[in-house]
């Protein structure tokens, strides 16, 4: 894992973790190390795309929003780990 400068964008509404994890692929169980902003920002990713599984459609569209753009962001800020876990 290298630690760099991040922020999180101003519209991030998720929680802000302290420390980082080491992080599995649900699928693959591939892991990554990712630091304190990285696991904020996969957890709303992870967190959105359940809600959008589960109402399909029927998401608010701000949130679709809100998940392509943590998507976008966790794919500049650690392409890396995006392709082993988000990929």
């Amino acid at each position: 894992m290298v630690e760099t400068k991040q922020k999180l964008p101003k519209w991030f509404t998720g929680e802000l973790y302290k420390e980082g994890a080491t992080v599995q692929n649900r699928f693959s169980g591939e892991e990554c190390e990712l630091n304190a902003m990285e696991l904020s920002m996969y957890d709303f990713i992870m967190g959105a795309t359940t809600i959008y599984e589960m109402r399909g459609m029927n998401v608010d569209q701000l949130m679709l929003k809100d998940l392509r753009k943590g998507l976008d962001w966790f794919r500049i800020h650690n392409s890396n780990a995006y392709m082993v876990l988000l990929d």
